[in-house]
């Protein structure tokens, strides 16, 4: 058993040095010289996100990327994943600035960021705050207006068959959008604020995994593995909201395969072709659209204001827009 345990520490020792090592190898190369030989670049930054490289995260880092070339930096994309130790080893890259993701446990997380402050290495949060005594900066939304306003376009929602009936909200949240799923309670008090007593009786939360298909796996059990009830009696849930565009679209497609269009609403997540396309034909009523390419390049602008002056605004809101068939 001894031998067992030493093999595991000398194991999790290895994985941790060659995550150092790569992260300085990272630094060393961005940090000379710009693509073409001859600029040298202002600053490093490192970016650290889930693994789940979805639309959302893909449009931060296309964001960090494009202010970082207007701004004559370097930035390099790394996985905030624990078992990875990438995050672990970032004080001890001798980059200038870190932006952060933090879907990970906040106190897990925040022992990292404190770190970083210790190393006096600038940091920006994006996507998801994490409270502290110093707080630091943050770029995203406002979940609890996001919430705020999905509460207010729920009201408008009406079934197909235009009977007046209290709404019985649902919110599907995932693994897949982990940002808006550690600020579950702050969307949900904002729909709350705008509902009032409209709702019948609260709003009802579920989650998704990673798998892409596990949105359509929920609706077969919310609305078909139901024996009980008689099969033209309308479900339960009349509205329901997805926060992640792979679930939306995965449902948008389970409710015309079940014969639920019209009858249950669905608010869906992100400006992705197919989940536009869906709102042209009726099958999804709107979308949440979260600009995180604005997320992404308003963080590295952030971070090269500490860098150059030492301030930078507390919090800057990246706001939200819903996309409704009429805007299309």
């Amino acid at each position: 058993m001894k031998i067992v345990v030493r093999l595991a520490l000398v194991l999790s020792g290895l994985f941790s040095l060659t995550a150092f090592f790569t992260s300085l190898t990272k630094a060393w190369s961005l940090n000379v010289t710009s693509l073409d030989g001859r600029e040298t670049l202002n600053y490093h930054f490192s970016l650290y996100l889930p693994d789940n490289r979805n639309s959302f995260f893909t449009g931060i880092i296309e964001g960090a990327e494009r202010a970082a070339s207007e701004l004559h930096a370097a930035i390099s994309i790394h996985s905030i994943d624990p078992a990875k130790n990438e995050f672990e080893m970032a004080s001890y890259t001798g980059v200038d600035g870190v932006i952060v993701c933090p879907y990970l446990d906040d106190s897990l997380a925040r022992r990292q960021l404190e770190k970083l402050d210790s190393r006096r290495i600038p940091v920006v949060l994006v996507n998801h705050n994490i409270t502290n005594d110093q707080p630091w900066p943050f770029i995203g939304t406002n979940n609890f207006d996001m919430g705020r306003r999905i509460g207010l376009i729920s009201m408008r929602l009406k079934p197909v068959s235009g009977n007046p009936e209290p709404l019985r909200l649902a919110v599907v949240y995932s693994d897949k959008a982990p940002g808006i799923y550690a600020e579950r309670e702050l969307v949900e008090m904002g729909m709350a604020s705008a509902l009032g007593d409209t709702l019948d009786p609260f709003v009802m939360s579920f989650k998704t995994n990673l798998n892409p298909l596990d949105a359509e796996a929920l609706l077969y059990r919310l609305f078909r593995d139901q024996p009980e009830k008689p099969e033209e009696e309308s479900p339960d849930i009349n509205t329901i909201v997805f926060t992640d565009s792979s679930d939306t679209l995965a449902a948008a497609q389970t409710l015309v395969d079940m014969n639920l269009v019209g009858r249950v609403q669905v608010i869906g997540f992100g400006a992705d072709p197919g989940v536009l396309e869906n709102i042209r034909k009726g099958i999804v009523a709107c979308s949440v659209v979260i600009d995180s390419e604005k997320i992404g390049y308003e963080a590295v602008r952030s971070l090269t204001a500490l860098r150059t002056t030492g301030y930078t605004s507390a919090t800057i809101d990246t706001g939200i827009e819903i996309i409704t068939g009429s805007g299309l």
